[in-house]
């Protein structure tokens, strides 16, 4: 099956926040269920960064982020869940959408138990789970 590598805390919030838009400078023409991969890789000043944005500009709310995306919780460098990719816009309405940027725009997500895996750039296979 087909993954995309997402940074966390954002590989989070596309599974557990409502993030309906994943940000690319990039079309696609993929359609359908993917896996999600967190990265590996998190600093501390991103993960601020992110938590900020999120409750400021996305309206997640700070109880939220407090429960299930604290910087030490947050699982890296393997599969957390799936999205269903419906469309490639270059705009949106989505709080999410970053202006200038291609937004994959993503539907029904679905946690799956945490599997490591190493990720890839763009989208790559993973084995079945």
């Amino acid at each position: 099956m087909k993954a995309l590598s997402i940074r966390q805390p954002w590989a989070w919030s596309c599974i557990y926040a409502g993030k309906d838009i994943e940000n690319r400078g990039w079309y696609t023409h993929v359609r359908g269920r993917v896996l999600v991969h967190a990265a590996k890789g998190m600093t501390r000043a991103e993960w601020e960064n992110a938590v900020y944005d999120m409750h400021t500009v996305c309206g997640v709310p700070m109880e939220l982020l407090q429960t299930g995306c604290e910087f030490d919780q947050l699982q890296r460098g393997g599969v957390i869940g799936s999205v269903e990719i419906v469309d490639c816009v270059k705009a949106s309405g989505s709080r999410w959408h970053a202006q200038g940027q291609w937004g994959f725009v993503l539907r029904d997500p679905q946690p799956l138990p945490f599997r490591p895996f190493k990720g890839a750039l763009g989208f790559f296979e993973v084995p079945p789970l």
